[in-house]
């Protein structure tokens, strides 16, 4: 049969296990540069019948030009001494729609050679989309959703008959679970056998603003078991499921000139900046792991308010669903995670300028008054995510530039109780009615902030002070990234 290929339909639900190493290769780029050098343009000149994936509408086929996907060729070159390859990059300054691709394949060979003929692709962008982590395999295909067409189901039972897989050495004193687990594929040679099941992320989510950065310039200490960095916001610390090229591990690891790849430790938001801790060995990252679950580690924030925080600790509830936006209760809720921050500090600055604001993208969400900001020092006494940014919105003074959450807290300072978990909450007769209200307080949140927002994890500490180090001043104070 032809390339068997499962629908984006697939995206939501399906893999209930990743393997997202963030070790990288590092004299891959390189060669992917060198091979770029001597790469015929010709592959980029057709066009490509393609089914694209978006949020809002689950498939749909487009006519798309090949340079839609692929950046012409050029003189290969570097910046900041990232060695530039012209297949997925130069890096679009703006992300488009997703795109996933679901495969079972239906004839052995090189892992790069079947997903370039299945999908039409030319193989230079195949190469550059397993380098940047965005292909994945399973040995056996996962279980479809339930929202699966017939067809679909159907090609599930038929590569997933036990007569079928009997006859796969693969998995051989595995359970069908166990093969079910799905693996990040890292080399284009990677031989699949028939019946593997390959996803594939076409579009994978870029991070534009790795490439204007200085990163040597945002090293604050080396040492032997750690880098501490003052990450920029609009970046990844550790990469994404489908990009783990684009990460602040990978570009501060060659601004250092290692060979061994860093590591992350701990995460903060893409659109926060400040300290980040990146372990050198295995043996720290488990080390700094600990210290982390043991409480030994102190982060302050500086949080850039649009309306003033009293001086104390803030105590909220958090949903225990993991996907944004994160909600939270003023009371306790059985089952949900406390939450609990200290504002140090809290003092009037200007609101930052039309020209700052348009130099880091700082997005309008609508908030009325612009005369004053409120720069706040804050103690994260638990390492929720999102919490800062959830927290300050639930008291009426969200972050300057937070898209996802300034939005709701509009909409609850214009009507009072619009949130189910608020201090003005109101009192539902049926659970129905709750369900209800808690949709529409979801649909007032925005969408997640595309660059910067006012928010830097200004200080990192641990073992009693020992160590100490702080980032340098915040976006908003003017001071070039």
């Amino acid at each position: 049969m032809g390339p068997a290929i499962l629908t984006s339909i697939f995206t939501n639900g399906l893999v209930s296990s990743l393997c997202t190493s963030n070790c990288r290769s590092f004299g891959t780029p390189l060669a992917l540069a060198r091979t770029l050098a001597s790469a015929s343009s010709n592959v980029f000149s057709r066009r490509h019948k393609l089914v694209v994936c978006c949020s809002n509408n689950p498939t749909f086929t487009a006519e798309l030009t090949a340079s839609s996907d692929i950046s012409p060729p050029a003189t290969a070159s570097s910046f900041n001494g990232y060695p530039e390859y012209n297949r997925l990059l130069p890096c679009p300054d703006q992300n488009g729609p997703p795109r996933v691709e679901h495969l079972v394949v239906s004839e052995g060979g090189r892992v790069l050679d079947y997903i370039y003929k299945a999908l039409d692709l030319p193989p230079l962008f195949v190469a550059d989309l397993i380098h940047f982590g965005a292909v994945y395999y399973a040995l056996v295909c996962p279980e479809p959703p339930p929202s699966a067409t017939p067809e679909q189901v159907r090609l599930f039972k038929e590569v997933t008959a036990p007569s079928v897989l009997r006859k796969r050495p693969s998995i051989k004193g595995k359970t069908v679970r166990e093969a079910q687990k799905t693996f990040r594929i890292t080399d284009v040679n990677e031989f699949v056998e028939v019946g593997t099941y390959l996803r594939v992320h076409v579009h994978p989510k870029r991070f534009p603003r790795c490439y204007k950065i200085d990163w040597k310039s945002r090293i604050i200490a080396v040492t032997e078991s750690f880098v501490v960095l003052d990450k920029p916001a609009g970046t990844s610390v550790g990469g994404t499921t489908d990009n783990i090229e684009e990460s602040c591990a990978t570009f501060a690891t060659r601004a250092l000139g290692l060979t061994t790849p860093l590591m992350t430790t701990h995460q903060i938001d893409n659109c926060t900046e400040g300290c980040v801790v990146l372990a050198r060995t295995k043996e720290y990252c488990s080390v700094f792991h600990g210290k982390i679950r043991e409480k030994r580690v102190k982060k302050l924030y500086l949080a850039l308010a649009a309306a003033p925080m009293p001086v104390g600790i803030v105590t909220h509830y958090m949903r225990p669903v993991n996907v944004a936006p994160r909600l939270i209760s003023e009371d306790f809720i059985k089952g949900w995670h406390l939450c609990q921050l200290e504002v140090l500090e809290c003092k009037e600055v200007p609101w930052p300028s039309t020209v700052i604001e348009e130099k880091y993208h700082i997005e309008d969400s609508g908030w009325p008054l612009k005369n004053s900001a409120f720069e706040c020092k804050i103690n994260l006494l638990t390492g929720r995510t999102h919490q800062i940014r959830t927290q300050l919105a639930a008291c009426g003074a969200p972050i300057v530039g937070d898209s996802m959450y300034m939005p709701a807290a509009i909409a609850e300072i214009s009507t009072p109780g619009l949130s189910p978990f608020g201090k003005n909450k109101k009192q539902y007769t049926t659970e129905s009615d709750k369900e209800t209200a808690v949709a529409e307080w979801i649909s007032k949140h925005g969408k997640e902030p595309g660059v910067v927002i006012g928010l830097q994890a200004c200080q990192i500490s641990w073992d009693d002070g020992e160590h100490f180090y702080k980032a340098g001043s915040p976006w908003w104070m003017g001071e070039i990234a």
